[in-house]
């Protein structure tokens, strides 16, 4: 075994006597020493942060292995054989540089992770469909430029989906249909529009969408009433949808670096929002019913430039609220 191939001390985690984990993260690991194959009873590999350029020799030989951290490593490729592996739950890969996944990948089933992140990947196949068990998808800061219509056959998809810093210009209508998902981040594309099923992600909580081409969000967005938190700084909006105020448990919007022309006045009906970001709109006036907001604890309007200033504004300074100007 080389130096490079040598496993930290405690780097074996037993039970019974017997190997079920192998934790070594930023252990400096080229390679791993091939023995590992014989390790059956193995359940986690947490290799995260090493060099390594392949997988370990063996590693498809692991038919207990429900969890397998590979992020920050120097891999170019995936075995197919890493498809053999029936038994994985939570699969990371995330930054490194693979190019494209083998077929064989969507076929385990029992994920419910996954992290493709910071990788070069350009395609996701309609297969990724078959990952039903799916709780967690990470494919952001990849080169992807369409997503396919099965990316909306994942029911049990429900803490979070980054699909942020590729190069879409649209995302399919089908992401409506996942109607558990918490988070969805969708920042840093080319998008111009969001298609209006995105009404039907009924218990979205966060929504990212900045850094963006958008002119404006679909009516639908009102839809979503479990939203707190809407970020949309960086886009090319004019103004907001009238059911905006039916966001009713909206804490955050973040609306900065908007063209922002006018507001309805349905935004004073966000009894539960607390920040709202104005900077840099072109807003020449506000809306009064945002004086009606109880909880709102900051309105930026920095390098927004008012025809006047509202009367209100002293009157919500002094119920202690924020004002920047």
């Amino acid at each position: 075994m080389t130096q490079s191939a040598r496993l930290p001390d405690d780097a074996l985690r037993l039970a019974d006597g017997v190997a079920v984990a192998l934790i070594a993260p930023f252990a400096g690991l080229t390679s791993v020493p091939a023995p590992i194959g014989e390790l059956t009873a193995l359940r986690r590999i947490d290799l995260d942060g090493n060099a390594l350029t392949h997988l370990p020799d063996g590693i498809t030989s692991l038919r207990r292995l429900e969890s397998l951290l590979l992020y920050g490593n120097r891999l170019s490729t995936i075995p197919s054989e890493l498809g053999d592996i029936a038994s994985l739950e939570h699969l990371s890969i995330g930054g490194n540089a693979v190019t494209s996944v083998p077929d064989t990948l969507w076929r385990l089933t029992r994920l419910q992770s996954l992290n493709l992140a910071e990788n070069q990947l350009s395609e996701i196949p309609d297969a990724i469909g078959n990952l039903v068990e799916l709780r967690m998808l990470d494919l952001g800061h990849n080169r992807l430029r369409h997503l396919p219509d099965s990316i909306g056959d994942l029911p049990r998809l429900t803490d979070y989906l980054y699909l942020s810093d590729n190069g879409f210009t649209s995302v399919p209508a089908s992401l409506g249909r996942l109607d558990r998902l918490d988070y969805l981040n969708l920042t840093d594309n080319r998008l111009s529009t969001l298609p209006h099923t995105i009404g039907g992600m009924a218990r979205l909580r966060e929504l990212r969408l900045y850094n963006n081409q958008l002119t404006h969000l679909p009516d639908a967005i009102g839809r979503l009433t479990r939203l707190r938190e809407l970020h949309a700084m960086n886009n090319r909006l004019t103004g907001l949808p009238g059911s905006i105020g039916d966001l009713r448990d909206l804490r955050h919007l973040d609306l900065r670096n908007n063209p922002l022309h006018q507001l309805p006045e349905t935004i004073g009906r966000l009894a539960h929002l607390t920040h709202l970001d104005l900077r840099a709109s072109r807003l020449r006036e506000l809306p009064d019913s945002l004086a009606d907001l109880p909880r709102l604890q900051k309105l930026d309007l920095r390098w927004t430039k008012l025809d006047r200033l509202p009367g209100w504004i002293e009157s919500i300074r002094q119920r202690g609220c924020v004002v920047l100007l």
